[in-house]
C-alpha cells in the first residue's frame, strides 16, 4: 500500500493526485493522508507541493468534469474533515474510471468515498451560504471595511468573489482569525489572500466614530422591530446558528 502524506492545502493534495497517476499507482491500494498516523506495511511518500502539477490537475478536472463539479471538489477540500483528501482522490478516480461526462462526477453515490466527498461539499456550501448573509463589516479609522469571521471550514476564498462583486470600489478585508487567513480587496483591484498565524483571533483595529454611531443605531433598530409575542428562539437558532452571532453587530448589545 502507498500512502501520500500531504499538508492540508489544495496545492499539496492536487500534487499528490498528480503523482498517483504519474507513478501509475494502483489507485485502490493508494491513499492520501493529511495526518502522521502510521499505516502498517505501507510505503510513505511525503509530498512536496508543486504549483505546476497542481495547475495541470486543476485544468484537467475542470475540462473533464465541468466547472460545477470542479467547484464542488474544491469545496470538499475546504472542509475541516481529515478524510477529505482521500474522499476527493477516490471520487476523481471513480469519475475517470467511469469516464463520466461533465456535470455527473457525483452520480455514483453508492460509492462511500464519492458520497463522502459529496456530503463534505454540501456541508461547506451551506456554511458559505450562511456567511454570505451573516457577514457584518465595520468601518475602521482609516476607512477600510473589516469583517471578522470564525468559520468551521476554510471558506474565505469562496466568500471573496461574492463580496468583491458587490463592493468593487471599496477597500475591505475578511479575517478568519481561527486560521490566520486574511482576504484583502483594494478598491478597484483584484483581491488576494494573506496568511498569518493560526488562532490569533480578531485583529485589534479601532473603529471610526461614525461606525460606532451607526452600530448603536442598527442595534436600536433591530430591538425596536422585534415583536415580543412572535419570538421563537428555537426557529431563530435553526435559521441563524449561535456560532455566527458573536461576530454580528445586532447581537453585541452587552459589549
Amino acid at each position: 500500500m502507498t500512502v501520500y502524506r500531504c499538508k492540508d492545502s489544495l496545492e499539496s493534495i492536487f500534487t499528490a493526485i498528480y503523482l498517483a497517476y504519474e507513478e501509475k499507482r494502483n489507485h485502490w491500494d493508494t491513499c492520501i493522508n493529511l495526518t502522521d498516523e502510521p499505516v502498517l506495511f505501507a510505503e510513505d511518500v511525503y509530498v512536496e507541493p508543486d504549483q505546476v502539477k497542481m495547475n495541470k490537475v486543476m485544468r484537467s478536472l475542470h475540462r473533464m468534469f465541468g466547472e460545477k463539479d470542479y467547484l464542488s471538489l474544491c469545496m470538499a477540500l475546504a472542509s475541516r474533515d481529515e478524510g477529505k483528501a482521500q474522499a476527493v482522490y477516490r471520487t476523481v478516480v471513480d469519475g475517470l474510471a467511469m469516464k463520466r461526462k461533465a456535470g455527473h462526477l457525483f452520480d455514483n453515490l453508492a460509492n462511500d468515498e464519492v458520497h463522502h466527498a459529496f456530503a463534505l461539499a454540501r456541508l461547506v456550501g451551506r456554511e458559505i451560504g450562511h456567511l454570505r448573509e451573516f457577514v457584518r463589516f465595520r468601518e475602521l479609522e482609516n476607512g477600510v471595511l473589516c469583517s471578522d469571521i470564525e468559520p468551521e471550514n476554510n471558506v474565505v476564498a469562496f466568500l471573496m468573489p461574492h463580496f468583491s462583486d458587490r463592493l468593487p470600489q471599496e477597500n475591505f478585508m475578511i479575517c478568519d482569525g481561527r486560521r490566520g487567513i486574511f482576504a484583502i480587496h483594494p478598491a478597484g483591484r483584484q483581491w488576494y489572500l494573506f496568511y498569518g498565524e493560526e488562532g490569533q483571533g480578531p485583529l485589534p483595529f479601532k473603529e471610526s466614530a461614525q461606525e460606532q454611531a451607526y452600530q448603536e443605531l442598527f442595534k436600536y433598530f433591530c430591538h425596536k422591530i422585534a415583536i415580543e409575542e412572535r419570538k421563537n428562539p428555537k426557529l431563530q437558532r435553526n435559521m441563524l446558528p449561535l456560532r455566527f452571532r458573536k461576530n454580528m453587530t445586532e447581537f453585541l448589545q452587552n459589549e
